[in-house]
């Protein structure tokens, strides 16, 4: 499956950069349909990390999915190579 159907864009706000730089986690917008198992996966291929740990919240007609990055890899490195400025 390609990974950016399942990962739709990166979510950012003031506490999704808080969660970069203190707890090694991304935020994404992801495919309502998709689960846990299918995110961590298209995160992983997608920007060659591996995932710790995926969460997810729906809230309205939006899927969030809070994904922690495994020690070895840093959340930070991720959003500069999407072109966030942190």
């Amino acid at each position: 499956m390609d990974p950016y159907k399942t990962i739709r864009y990166p979510y950012l706000t003031e506490k999704s950069v808080g969660a970069i730089e203190k707890t090694n986690e991304l935020v994404f917008i992801v495919a309502r349909t998709s689960n846990k198992k299918q995110i961590k996966e298209a995160v992983e291929k997608a920007f060659e990390v591996k995932v710790a740990k995926v969460n997810t919240q729906i809230k309205g007609s939006e899927k969030k999915a809070f994904v922690k990055l495994t020690p070895e890899f840093k959340a930070i490195d991720v959003a500069v190579k999407l072109g966030l400025t942190v």
